[in-house]
């Protein structure tokens, strides 16, 4: 929808999630270090302790990197869960497997150069072929664009590291604790009281 407006490097994220100041500049930075550039893909990956919810299991991308810190793999995991010795581990059709804390995972927080709008569109049209013709519920997720685009060589995607904590309601009981969270960040002065 916002292919004709944007001509620059840009960032994409998920509306109903808080990813952090310190992940903003982060990806800004790189950002603006694109600028001119085609397949110049980037990700804030967060580490998976930070991104936990204490009342259920949650869905996260599991992230791999290669040396010089470009991604390799999005594997999504879902059912991940806190074990009883404080780790974490993920349930599938062949039982549970356990997790490292520290996993880098994606919370969908993307930068792309702009010729990820012809490459995603391309990809949307075959979408619609394919699995939206016989799944009402079927969504189009950026991540399988992002592995495509990556495994084609089209692009390549730098994974960048954040401390921040990423947080949102997963379930009702998130509410609480994410805006006591948000409440802390008013005082603190990083966050504004009101948003317009």
């Amino acid at each position: 929808m916002a292919k004709d407006v944007i001509h620059e490097p840009f960032a994409a994220i998920n509306a109903d999630d808080f990813y952090g100041k310190e992940a903003y500049e982060v990806l800004a930075k790189y950002l603006m270090e694109c600028e001119g550039k085609t397949g110049a893909y980037s990700m804030v990956a967060y580490k998976l302790r930070n991104t936990m919810s204490d009342f259920g299991t949650v869905s996260r991308g599991i992230c791999t990197a290669d040396a010089e810190g470009h991604l390799q793999t999005i594997v999504e995991r879902t059912a991940i869960g806190h074990t009883e010795d404080g780790g974490a581990a993920y349930t599938d059709e062949t039982g549970s497997h356990p997790l490292d804390m520290d996993s880098l995972v994606s919370m969908n927080f993307f930068g792309f150069t702009p010729d990820f709008f012809e490459y995603s569109e391309k990809g949307f049209v075959e979408f619609l072929k394919g699995p939206a013709q016989t799944n009402i519920k079927a969504e189009f997720f950026i991540p399988l664009m992002v592995n495509q685009s990556i495994n084609d060589g089209t692009a390549k995607l730098r994974v960048l590291s954040s401390n921040a904590s990423w947080f949102g309601v997963t379930y009702k009981e998130d509410k609480p604790d994410v805006m006591r969270k948000i409440r802390e960040l008013i005082e603190k002065g990083v966050y504004p009281n009101n948003l317009w």
